[in-house]
């Protein structure tokens, strides 16, 4: 009973008080934004002049002047120290799938050697932290290691506290010396700007008065909690965040009890303390419960404009981690950290709102709000299946491959869920505009949407949660996207199609008003259009089911079941064309990435091999040889004393399947072994990645089958890895 295994069990059954206080304040209220350098925080440490510059700034995307930025980066400086902080830090979110942040102290010298606290204009405005050691996909060589970080007004600067220590965080983009992106942020801004231009031009048929539209998000963010020493004592879960073996328990998800059951008070506590670092930090935290595997939790906030919900999910992501630690727990972001039960996603719920208070994917009330609904919906839709292969490749990962169509996520194969009320819908306006129109036939102006689908409205748990982006009421949710994810990639390919759609929809509809067309009739004819073209992309049924993918293959929707051939539509002639031409990214930035992507996936995979195969040689086998030693004793004790051969039958046959899974899983070890040589000896990248896929991770089925067929056999004392029973139930 000396390995890790059970030194982590005993001191859980040792019952070490584990627990870390929950709220130290009564009001959610008196603590939100708190750490947050927000309007209302800036109004007392700006002068008038530095706060309508810095709101406008956020507000309309355009540059803080140096001088104004001199004023601000005083006043958050004055309000930093207050709260007890002595350095920043430009946080930004390079290719890594983290964040990232250099700090530096507000402490320098003068000329004369007396100490001064600075923090001017140029610090808040750039930074230059060492750009070769993040991927970058070949656009900055090792010794070209300048890059830059560049502040977004749009997202407010936070405090973040780390033990006894604070840090003045201030949002960045993150670009290499030649100004090519190497985030997340700086393309989300672009989709976002591009988007705003593209939806308020469309708007003006319908609205003169709209000026802006803001694309906003509202994430759920999946994740599993266990306790850390039990967690600490599997290597794969350290190195992984997966288990890469172990063998399904007795009692997996299969009753529902823990779906919105009760949460565990190790656990509430946890969430508390999460939850009020997550309130300080200005993020609106709504909902939290059980989720359906054991273990397994969800939270979810307010919905927010897609920049800054982005940053606050990626930055949970990071406190949710570090408060685990807290409370000596673990925070599984993992999409699939444990086999036969669900995994774990991020749904992104997206829609666009004006600034006259319109949510454009909600049915109005008037025959003139209806038509703009339509449009924005239809578009939507057409966007969607125009661009699937983006979609998918959107949130595509090593980790999410485990997940997706697995019976609690989306398959591969993109569709669109929008409901039977919509669909009929559709399907009137489809029928009834595909002949000239006359003024009689006006009337289809008249439809009463909003009457039409008020069940869709009331009840969001009537929707398909097969789908992969389906329409919940006011919104649309993309339920594929994996949780360890970073939203800004997703959203940005979302924003992007949608622009491009909006755009070639206008232009059909100008085309039409110039030919003489009536303006209402114009965009009729131009969404009886886009509805069917796009139909085939729409589906209500179960997207699990065989029937769904032999229906989309005649379709010809696409199925790209892997990443590396998800990830190839980045490259494509048309993903060139639609993020070029609306200024997203150049061709040789979206070369770049496509690169960085697939190395990514090769090294999760490489990783994953060599933890396998360590632990197959360091753990199992030995347990395995070591058991089979003492059934070889026990054989040949009852030989000794003369028992007949029947009554070690059973000891004899258990050797032999021992012995049959140890050649198994040394075999599969050495074959994966030398696939990795051959894969690392490829110097293309694509090729590389599809030899990793196709031939390194199958072993893994391999090896897991037969260790786990050991792990049922093996005497319980001798197996030195954390059992699912011990990781999933014990807390």
């Amino acid at each position: 009973m000396s390995n890790l295994r059970f030194q982590a069990l005993q001191a859980l059954a040792a019952g070490e008080d584990k627990k870390v206080a929950g709220y130290t304040e009564k009001k959610i209220t008196t603590m939100f934004g708190s750490n947050v350098f927000n309007e209302q925080t800036m109004r007392g440490y700006l002068s008038d002049e530095a706060f309508k510059s810095l709101v406008n700034s956020a507000k309309t995307g355009t540059r803080v002047d140096r001088k104004m930025a001199g004023q601000v980066a005083a006043g958050m400086k004055a309000w930093a120290e207050e709260q007890g902080v002595t350095h920043f830090t430009h946080w930004f979110q390079p290719l890594t799938g983290t964040t990232a942040e250099k700090h530096d102290s507000f402490f320098t010298l003068k000329g004369d050697g007396t100490p001064v606290e600075l923090f001017d204009g140029n610090a808040l405005i750039q930074q230059e932290p060492d750009a070769s050691s993040f991927p970058n996909g070949g656009i900055r060589a090792t010794f070209e290691a300048r890059g830059y970080t560049a502040w977004d007004p749009s997202s407010p600067a936070f405090i973040m506290e780390a033990g006894s220590g604070k840090t003045l965080c201030i949002p960045t983009i993150f670009i290499a010396y030649n100004g090519e992106s190497l985030d997340y942020k700086a393309p989300l801004l672009k989709s976002i700007a591009a988007l705003d231009k593209a939806a308020v031009s469309v708007c003006h048929y319908f609205d003169k008065n709209v000026n802006k539209v803001t694309a906003t998000l509202g994430w759920e963010q999946e994740y599993f909690v266990i306790d850390e020493t039990i967690a600490n004592a599997r290597p794969d879960l350290v190195m992984c965040g997966r288990t890469l073996l172990g063998h399904s328990p007795a009692k997996g998800q299969q009753l529902d009890d823990h779906y919105f059951g009760s949460i565990p008070e190790r656990v509430f506590a946890f969430m508390q303390d999460f939850e009020q670092e997550a309130y300080k930090l200005g993020i609106p935290l709504r909902t939290r419960h059980n989720e359906v595997a054991p273990c397994q939790f969800e939270c979810a906030p307010i919905f927010e404009e897609v920049n800054i919900a982005v940053d606050h999910n990626t930055l949970l992501m990071d406190v949710m981690t570090k408060v685990a630690k807290r409370h000596k727990l673990k925070a599984l972001l993992h999409e699939k950290p444990f086999a036969g039960v669900n995994g774990s996603g991020k749904h992104n719920n997206w829609s666009l709102a004006t600034d006259t208070g319109v949510n454009l994917l909600s049915p109005g009330k008037t025959p003139r709000t209806n038509l703009m609904f339509l449009t924005f919906f239809v578009n939507a839709i057409k966007a969607v299946h125009d661009y699937d292969d983006l979609i998918r490749a959107s949130m595509a990962s090593a980790s999410n491959d485990h997940r997706l169509g697995a019976n609690e996520a989306p398959p591969a194969i993109i569709s669109v869920y929008i409901g039977k009320y919509l669909t009929d819908v559709l399907n009137e306006v489809e029928t009834r505009v595909k002949e000239k129109f006359s003024e009689q036939d006006e009337v289809i102006l008249k439809l009463d949407i909003h009457k039409q689908i008020p069940e869709l409205l009331m009840d969001n748990t009537d929707r398909n949660r097969t789908s992969p982006f389906a329409f919940t009421g006011n919104k649309f949710e993309f339920r594929a996207v994996g949780s360890t994810a970073n939203c800004g990639g997703p959203m940005m390919v979302l924003n992007t199609i949608m622009t491009e759609t909006l755009k070639k929809f206008k232009a059909d509809v100008d085309a039409l008003i110039e030919k003489g067309e009536k303006k209402e009739i114009a965009i009729l004819q131009v969404l009886r259009s886009s509805i069917t073209q796009s139909n085939k992309i729409r589906f209500e049924g179960d997207n699990y089911s065989e029937e769904w993918a032999a229906e989309a293959k005649k379709r010809g929707l696409n199925n790209f079941k892997t990443t590396p051939e998800a990830l190839s539509a980045y490259v494509t002639e048309k993903a060139k064309e639609l993020f070029i031409n609306n200024d997203i990214f150049t061709e040789r930035e979206l070369e770049a990435r496509h690169e960085i992507m697939l190395e990514d996936y090769v090294k999760k995979v490489q990783i994953e091999a060599r933890i396998i195969g360590y632990i197959s040689a360091n753990h199992v086998l030995p347990a395995a040889i070591n058991y089979q030693n003492t059934l070889m004793e026990n054989i040949k004790g009852l030989k000794e004393i003369g028992m007949a051969e029947a009554t070690y039958k059973a000891q004899f046959n258990l050797v032999s399947v021992i012995s049959g899974h140890i050649q198994n899983i040394n075999d599969a070890v050495e074959a994966m072994i030398d696939a990795r040589k051959k894969a690392n000896a490829e110097n293309d990248m694509q090729k590389r990645a599809t030899m990793y896929c196709n031939d390194v991770k199958t072993c893994f089925d391999t090896i897991r089958y037969h260790a786990d067929k050991l792990e049922l056999v093996v005497d319980d004392k001798l197996w030195p890895l954390p059992k699912y029973r011990e990781l999933l139930f014990i807390r």
